[in-house]
C-alpha cells in the first residue's frame, strides 16, 4: 500500500508539474473539502489526459470529476512528555493518500465519494488519528431542491464557523468524519444549517471503521448572517451526548447543550473574530455550567498580505470535584492541532495569550507565534486536543508553560506545497511541580500534492 501511494505520488507530481507550467487557460481551485473544488475546463479539443480525466461531461448538464491528494509528513519529538528519565525522543513518518469522485446531475443531485488511506511507520503507540489503512473518508448524496435549499445524507467532513468547536481535523493523519443527515438554506446574506450526526470511530485496518455508534452523537442548528460587507455573526445551538466521558472529576455520561455567538468581520483595517459559548446539561449526577470566551484581532503588517495579530481566550475548568456542578468546558470536536501540530494542550480549563505574525512574500509564507498557557482553575487538570485528561491536577500551580512556534511554507505551484513547522515548549510551574520539567522540542515537515 505504501509503495503504491509513493508511485502514484511521483506520477501525478510529474504530470501536475508540467500542467502547472501552462498559462491560465483553465480554472482548478482546490479546497480543503474537495467537494467544494472549483473546476472549469473548456471542451475545446485541446485537453490532455489529465484534463480529460479531471472533468468528464455526461450530456449537456451533468459532469463527473476525479481528484485526490497525497500528503507525506515526517514528525519528530524530543522529550514528548517533558521528561528525560524515559526515552521520549522519536521520529515517525506519515503517508496519507485520498482519492475522490464527484458526480453532478444538472445542478440538482450530487454523489461524492472519497477514499482515504492513512499510514504511519516508526511509531509504537498509535493514536486513533494516526493510522487507517483504507476507509471511506466521505461518502454522501446531496439533493438541491432549488437554489436555496439542499439536503445531504451520508458521511462527510465538517467545519462550522472558524472551527473552534467542530473542525475537519486536518493536522493529524486521519480526518474526522461524521455519518449524518443535514438540511441547509442559503441566500445572498444568510446561511442556515441543521443536522444530526454520529462521529465515525476509526479502526486501523481495511474498512473497519465503526459507523453509527450511538454512544456519541450530536445535533445542531447553525445560523450565519452577513449583516453588511464588514460585519457577520454566527448564532448556534449544538447538543451532544457522550457515554462514559472522563474529566478530572470522574467518568460519567455527558449530555450538554452549547449556545454560541460568534462576531467576525472588519473595522477599518482591523480584522476581528470573537466568540462566546455557554454550556449547560448533565454529567452523571452533576449539573453542567461551563463557558468560553475568545478574542482574535489582526492588523495588516509592513507588507501586502502580511499581518500581526493577538488571540486570547478563557476556557472554564471545574472549580470543585466534590460539589454538584461540573464547570469543565467541552471543546467538542476542535482542530487536532489547536495550538500548532505539537498538539499537547487542548481547549479546556485554559487561559492563554497568543500573539503572532503572518508574512507572505510571493510563494513563501512565514508564521511566527508565542503562546503562554495557564490553568483557569487550580481544581481541574490540563487536557489534550482530543479533550482527554493529559495532566491531572496534582498541585496548586496555574502556569503551564511557554510555547514558541514557526511555520515556513512554499507553494511550488497550484498542485504542490511544502511546509516546515517547529515548536518549543518550556514547562511552567504546574508541569515542573508535576515532575515534568524538561523542555519539549517538536518539528514536522509536510509535502502535499493535490490533483
Amino acid at each position: 500500500m505504501k509503495t503504491l501511494s509513493q508511485i502514484a505520488t511521483v506520477f501525478f507530481g510529474a504530470v501536475l508539474w508540467m500542467q502547472a507550467q501552462e498559462e491560465g487557460k483553465k480554472v482548478l481551485d482546490f479546497s480543503l473539502l474537495r467537494q467544494n473544488d472549483v473546476i472549469d475546463i473548456p471542451s475545446d479539443g485541446k485537453n490532455g489526459l489529465y484534463e480529460n480525466l479531471k472533468q468528464i461531461e455526461i450530456g449537456k448538464e451533468s459532469k463527473l470529476s476525479f481528484g485526490g491528494s497525497y500528503r507525506f509528513q515526517s514528525e519528530a519529538f524530543i522529550n514528548e512528555e517533558f521528561a528525560t528519565e524515559v526515552d521520549q525522543d522519536d521520529i515517525w513518518f506519515l503517508n496519507r493518500f485520498q482519492f475522490h469522485s464527484h458526480l453532478k446531475f444538472a445542478n440538482t443531485f450530487e454523489l461524492f465519494a472519497e477514499l482515504n488511506s492513512s499510514l504511519m511507520t516508526s511509531k509504537q503507540n498509535l493514536a486513533p488519528v494516526d493510522r487507517d489503512e483504507l476507509s471511506f473518508n466521505q461518502l454522501f448524496a446531496q439533493y438541491h431542491f432549488n437554489t436555496n435549499w439542499r439536503m445531504l445524507v451520508g458521511r462527510q467532513n465538517m467545519r462550522l464557523g472558524s472551527g473552534r468547536l467542530i473542525d475537519v481535523r486536518e493536522g493529524p493523519n486521519v480526518r474526522l468524519s461524521f455519518d449524518m443527515a443535514q438540511l441547509q438554506y442559503q441566500d445572498q446574506n444568510s446561511e442556515l444549517t441543521t443536522f444530526y450526526a454520529v462521529p465515525v470511530r476509526v479502526g486501523q485496518w481495511v474498512f473497519d471503521n465503526e459507523a453509527l455508534n450511538f454512544q456519541e452523537s450530536l445535533g445542531a442548528v447553525y445560523w450565519t448572517q452577513h449583516w453588511n460587507r464588514r460585519t457577520s455573526t454566527d448564532i448556534y445551538m449544538i447538543y451532544k451526548e457522550e457515554e462514559a466521558k472522563t474529566w478530572d472529576s470522574g467518568t460519567a455520561d455527558d449530555n450538554r447543550l452549547s449556545l454560541g455567538l460568534r462576531h467576525f468581520g472588519n473595522w477599518n483595517k482591523l480584522r476581528y473574530n470573537n466568540e462566546f459559548v455557554f454550556q449547560t446539561g448533565r454529567f452523571g449526577e452533576q449539573d453542567i455550567r461551563a463557558w468560553t470566551v475568545s478574542f482574535n484581532i489582526e492588523h495588516p503588517f509592513l507588507v501586502t498580505n502580511s499581518s500581526i495579530g493577538l488571540k486570547t481566550e478563557a476556557i472554564s475548568g471545574d472549580t470543585s470535584n466534590t460539589d454538584t456542578t461540573l464547570n469543565t468546558f467541552d471543546g467538542l470536536y476542535p482542530r487536532g492541532a489547536y495550538f500548532g501540530r505539537v498538539a499537547r494542550i487542548g481547549p479546556s480549563n485554559l487561559f492563554d495569550i497568543h500573539p503572532y505574525v503572518d508574512m507572505s512574500m510571493g510563494r513563501f509564507t512565514f508564521q511566527f507565534d508565542y503562546v503562554a498557557f495557564w490553568r483557569l482553575s487550580r481544581q481541574d487538570g490540563v487536557y489534550g486536543p482530543p479533550l482527554n485528561l493529559q495532566y491531572p491536577s496534582v498541585n496548586e500551580e496555574r502556569f503551564i508553560g511557554h510555547q514558541l512556534g514557526s511555520i515556513a511554507s512554499f507553494e511550488v505551484n497550484g498542485f504542490i506545497a511544502l511546509e516546515l513547522e517547529a515548536n518549543v515548549i518550556f514547562p511552567g510551574a504546574f508541569l515542573v511541580e508535576s515532575g515534568l520539567d524538561n523542555t519539549l522540542f517538536h518539528a514536522v515537515f509536510t509535502a502535499e500534492f493535490k490533483f
